[in-house]
């Protein structure tokens, strides 16, 4: 309801039918899972109720879009059609060219108006940062006091369920609840006071799950733009510099700056997408092909994706995400390095598993993010996480590890982060029995890790590979004014890692 252009402006040109379409193409691709479809119901509740209040209410219809659309149009004809533009999957993608095919065939204008930082028709990244700030600082568009609503004389759908497509998949009982109640709820209590810490807190799963925004899911899904998001934080960071010396709470303003940062990532990656859908299937570096495609382990991914690896760190985090459908973005990008360098699992399925995983799954961020952290870009810096630092920088006391793996509750300090150390002995007075209870190592960290480094290398000297770094520099990243002699553009990145957390 609130900064959404399309629905205000087609409230001002008469009566309308607000629709929810459940596609069975989308809900049945294998990255959407019954958690999905869950969050986006809670959120549908709110907006009928939204609706509701203003004199109109949501209608929810399931089909092909297209035949939907040609089944409205003879019930009720209409001439023009609304929404956001959207980066989503090749399903969706495909999807919209069909709308628009169909809307060209029936003489129906098709509204489409960005929703974010994302350009369509982009030819390079110069000024994109500029035109960002520039769309982040529009003023929010209103939520309509009324709308005037079209009659719809055919019986409406029910809410669909997982059950409704038969999905594999169960919903998560631990996940987020959707809303923009909930959204907002979050908001206001990061920035009044959760957000103090997130700059220390953001890296360990344990803090993270605190002092992060947890406003992922809810940017992904639409309950809030995020133009608001930004705006918000803009506002908050100008009352605290306005607060006298001494009293703004200690190192909430260098927070608010790195969330703010992650706020312009969230739109880059998906403007990578955008650009460029191939990388959804394929590495956005040519180069690295077929690096992988050929050594998939069913077993090693098996093991991983079940948090069954051996190492704690890694299986703590993969059964915490399983449950609760989140994970903080240090260890994100621990459990994609471990799969794709220490078991040399191709991105590609992993990145289908996380999909399905990740509550706030956004697929124009998903997949850049996967590739990096997996070495295929060209572009970026290669980091091989190693699973036993990680968990000592992370979790020092094991608090976490302990927490998800519960077999390892009460494995001495010494021997938490590496139980195939522990003697006998000791497992028995755990009761903590390697290999029954909890598994031996599945590969090991440093052989693994070695090897990984290698191979990357090795790949990373080939012409083939520079030139298509060089085309993904070109086309993916901003250029901007050298101090040097020549005063040239220099074209720079700062590497992050998964940005989709927040």
């Amino acid at each position: 309801m609130h900064d959404h252009a399309p629905l205000a402006l087609a409230a001002t040109r008469g009566p309308i039918l607000a629709i929810y379409v459940y596609e069975p193409a989308v809900i049945m691709a294998p990255d959407f899972a019954a958690q999905h479809l869950g969050f986006i119901n809670e959120s549908l509740a709110e907006l009928d109720t939204a609706l509701r209040v203003r004199g109109s209410r949501l209608h929810r219809l399931c089909g092909d879009i297209t035949a939907v659309l040609e089944c409205l149009l003879i019930t009720t004809p209409f001439a023009d059609l609304w929404s956001h533009e959207e980066t989503g999957n090749a399903v969706t993608f495909a999807r919209d060219l069909a709308v628009a095919a169909w809307c060209r065939s029936r003489g129906v204008t098709w509204h489409e108006m960005p929703q974010n930082g994302v350009d369509r028709g982009l030819k390079d990244r110069n000024g994109w940062a500029k035109r960002w700030e520039e769309r982040m600082n529009q003023p929010i568009t209103l939520a309509p006091e009324h709308i005037t609503a079209a009659e719809l004389p055919i019986e409406n759908s029910e809410t669909m369920e997982a059950n409704d497509f038969g999905l594999r998949t169960i919903d998560k009982p631990r996940r987020q609840r959707g809303g923009r109640n909930a959204a907002m709820d979050l908001l206001k209590s990061f920035l009044d006071c959760r957000g103090q810490n997130y700059r220390q807190a953001m890296s360990s799963p344990f803090s993270a799950l605190t002092d992060c925004s947890r406003l992922s899911a809810h940017l992904a899904f639409g309950n809030l733009s995020h133009r608001e998001v930004v705006q918000a934080v803009k506002s908050r960071q100008a009352v605290l510099r306005a607060m006298p010396k001494g009293e703004a709470p200690l190192g909430f303003l260098a927070s608010l700056k790195s969330f703010e940062g992650r706020l312009h990532w969230h739109c880059h990656f998906m403007q990578r997408l955008e650009s460029e859908p191939e990388i959804e299937f394929q590495n956005l570096n040519r180069g690295f092909d077929g690096l992988r495609e050929n050594n998939f382990d069913p077993i090693k991914f098996t093991a991983w994706s079940h948090g069954e690896t051996g190492y704690p760190m890694v299986d703590a985090c993969m059964r915490m995400l399983a449950e609760t459908g989140w994970l903080n973005f240090r260890m994100r990008a621990m459990v994609v390095s471990f799969a794709s360098y220490h078991l040399w699992l191709h991105w590609r399925e992993t990145a289908l598993h996380l999909a399905r995983e990740f509550l706030d799954y956004e697929p124009g961020i998903h997949y850049s993010q996967v590739q990096i952290q997996s070495g295929v870009t060209g572009i970026n810096t290669v980091r091989i996480y190693n699973p036993i630092k990680q968990a000592r920088d992370q979790d020092p006391t094991g608090l976490f590890v302990r927490r998800w793996i519960p077999a390892l509750a009460n494995v001495p300090d010494e021997y938490i982060f590496e139980p195939w150390k522990m003697p006998l002995e000791a497992q028995s007075r755990a009761g903590c029995l390697l290999c029954r209870d909890y598994p031996l190592p599945i590969v090991k960290n440093e052989v693994a890790a070695r090897a990984a480094k290698v191979r990357i290398a090795a790949v990373r000297k080939n012409v083939e590979v520079k030139n298509e770094s060089s085309r993904v520099f070109q086309k993916h990243i901003s250029c901007k004014r050298s101090n040097n002699r020549s005063g040239g553009p220099a074209m720079t990145e700062t590497p992050p890692q998964f940005q989709l957390d927040l």
